[in-house]
């Protein structure tokens, strides 16, 4: 279910396994109250969120105090997230940004409108995955749900393996939060975890770049973003 990869006084850092709902979800069992089980806080408090579909990073705070300042630097964009995908086509440009507003579409899914009022902002590279996929490196600005899942559907490569946006099933969804770097009591934290369930993962030449030219995410020239 998870993994904790960090403890400190106030917060948790885990790695959440795929398919595992950050909530009470039809029946699931609630994974803040495991991770209190075995980390024997009597509450944790959730800082952000991940679909059910993504692995990787989450921070937990760990008393009130903590989670309103982790909560408010991400409100504030101070949080920078790093996420992996695979994605089953080779999209439309290699690399970029997906700008735009995503509106409510069909059942639970989420569209990308070309209006730019309270725009979503992802940043991505991609590259060869093997067997004609391609691997994404995203970063995005804004915490929109579904936002990275939707983008890559909208340069025309969804997930492989996500039931909604993809085209594609796989033994899981590949989207893996891989990095996070926030301030907390004036001091820089950085954290990665490299992708570990899923067989796609697995293909050399997809980790081969994860391990070495993606290994510091936060240093890369990203595409730049367009001023306000």
């Amino acid at each position: 279910m998870f993994d904790i990869l960090h403890t400190h006084p106030d917060f948790l850092v885990i790695n959440k396994h795929p398919g595992v709902s950050v909530h009470k979800d039809d029946g699931d069992v609630m994974l803040l109250q495991e991770v209190a089980k075995q980390s024997g806080d009597e509450q944790l408090y959730l800082i952000h969120r991940l679909d059910k579909m993504t692995s990787g990073l989450l921070l937990l705070g760990r008393n009130r105090e903590a989670a309103s300042a982790l909560s408010k630097a991400f409100a504030e964009r101070e949080v920078e997230k790093f996420y992996l995908a695979i994605g089953t086509k080779k999209p439309k440009k290699k690399q970029g940004v997906v700008i735009g507003d995503m509106t409510r579409s069909r059942r639970s899914s989420w569209k990308l409108e070309t209006t730019r009022e309270n725009p979503a902002v992802t940043q991505f590279f991609s590259t060869a995955a093997g067997q004609g996929r391609r691997l994404f490196l995203c970063k995005p600005h804004t915490g929109k749900t579904h936002q990275i899942r939707v983008a890559l559907r909208s340069v025309g490569s969804g997930i492989t393996g996500d039931d909604i946006y993809g085209n594609e099933k796989a033994d899981r969804g590949y989207l893996h939060a891989y990095a996070l770097r926030f301030p907390y009591a004036e001091q820089q934290w950085q954290f990665m975890c490299a992708p570990e369930q899923g067989e796609l993962w697995t293909i050399d030449e997809t980790h081969q770049v994860i391990a070495k030219e993606w290994s510091r995410p936060w240093e890369l020239a990203w595409p730049v973003l367009a001023r306000k």
